[in-house]
């Protein structure tokens, strides 16, 4: 039997209510991508705070840009369904000159203990101040995948 991430194992981070969702933010894993803040600006406003305003659009439009979020920084749950569901089949996709990005019903290995997750970007460069996570560094310090 599959067992799916609960509330309580993707609550990492501030929460952010408003009515149908509760979105979950945990900074130590954001690298900018910016998905969010493309996807719906009038919900995602870094120059403001609080940051997150997911009042300003429906739930369910949030809930698919969060998805969008590679390194799940970004979470949500639905007040009707529950948390995400992990994508199935779990994909792993290496960048180039990045983090592995990894989709589906995860189980990761931190320093704090186990993790279950549904997306995550782990870094590859051996650098990272969040290990097992991404955090960006590779690009201060000229990491090259080789890939390409």
């Amino acid at each position: 039997m599959t067992t799916l991430p609960t509330n309580q194992d993707l609550a990492q981070g501030k929460a952010y209510v408003a009515p149908g969702i509760t979105v979950y933010y945990d900074a130590r894993r954001c690298v900018h991508v910016a998905n969010c803040v493309r996807g719906l600006p009038e919900v995602f406003r870094p120059g403001e705070r609080p940051w997150i305003q997911a009042a300003q659009a429906g739930a369910l439009a949030v809930a698919a840009v969060v998805r969008t979020c590679p390194t799940g920084a970004l979470h949500y749950a639905l007040d009707s369904e529950g948390p995400e569901a992990p994508q199935a089949p779990t994909t792993v996709t290496p960048l180039p000159d990045g983090p592995l990005v990894l989709r589906g019903n995860l189980i990761l290995q931190t320093p704090g203990g186990e993790v279950r997750d549904v997306r995550a970007a782990l870094c590859r460069c051996g650098q990272s101040g969040n290990k097992p996570y991404c955090d960006g560094t590779h690009a201060q310090v000229g990491w090259k995948s080789g890939e390409g």
